[in-house]
């Protein structure tokens, strides 16, 4: 009993320090954007400011479009979610749901596309979408979330449609319902939580994206925030404690989004495990 109660604080004391490991950037984010300019060069530098001030964010929103860059994350993110939680369901239950010629191996061929690095298909990728004439604009950074939502989002709602035993599926067909409506009034209410998974990990991989913006967007007016807050650094880079205010506010949207889908987060994580 002792042994154990031992091991238990054990492993809590390394979550504790593993914890501050990965906290510590974001407390240095924060005390950095809260110092007044006569802090800044400060040696040794301070964890946080004795006096703070929040002059840094107004000071970095005058100095660096927020608005509009937020806008253009919004779209292109909101774009990518909806893309992807309409189409990555239909694919999963395509192949978990119903039987066809070929499924299991396209399947296979569909999931190893996860192993192909990004740099071997960027360069047909971007010439597809110049032939289409999509450069500068938001199509090439939505659209193809509304194509299949992804290999491994596809993968996880298919393990989480394996878990719904076929015959509750068998009993809604004998009910005449099609596959259609199976996967609406069944299929879809009951995937609520691993689709809060993958809205979450598309919200946050869409919101930080850098490399698609930068390759297919070149009016400045069009940048997302991923894409812009280098530019503040660039032009403002001197200036720590206004970037890192510009920072805080590039993050907060995907803080916020996780803080309202983390109840889904840990069950979605649960029930959508590789059945065994």
């Amino acid at each position: 009993m002792r042994r154990g109660i031992m091991n238990i604080s054990i492993a809590y004391i390394g979550i504790f320090l593993i914890s501050i490991i990965y906290i510590l950037p974001f407390l240095w984010t924060i005390g950095t954007a809260l110092k007044p300019d006569s802090e800044m060069l400060d040696f040794p530098p301070s964890f946080f400011p004795d006096d703070p001030t929040f002059e840094n964010f107004p000071k970095a929103l005058q100095k660096f479009p927020f608005g509009r860059y937020f806008m253009n994350s919004l779209i292109i993110t909101v774009g990518n979610v909806i893309g992807v939680v309409f189409s990555a369901p239909l694919v999963a239950y395509g192949f978990s749901k119903i039987k066809w010629p070929g499924r299991d191996v396209l399947f296979f061929v569909m999931l190893s596309t996860v192993m192909i690095p990004g740099a071997v298909t960027m360069v047909p990728t971007f010439l597809i979408f110049k032939n289409l004439g999509w450069l500068n604009t938001f199509l090439p950074l939505i659209v193809p979330a509304f194509l299949g939502g992804g290999a491994m989002n596809v993968f996880l709602i298919k393990q989480f449609f394996e878990t719904i035993p076929q015959e509750m599926l068998e009993a809604a067909r004998i009910d005449g319902a099609g596959d259609w409506m199976i996967f609406r009034k069944i299929m879809l209410p009951l995937a609520k939580p691993v689709l809060a998974l993958v809205s979450l990990f598309t919200f946050i991989g869409s919101w930080n994206n850098y490399t698609g913006p930068l390759i297919y967007i070149t009016s400045e007016e069009k940048y997302p925030l991923a894409l812009g807050m280098p530019m503040f650094m660039n032009r403002y880079g001197t200036y720590w404690n206004q970037a890192m205010a510009a920072a805080i506010l590039t993050f907060l949207p995907t803080v916020i989004f996780f803080l309202f889908a983390q109840k889904y987060l840990i069950e979605g994580i649960k029930l959508s495990g590789i059945k065994g």
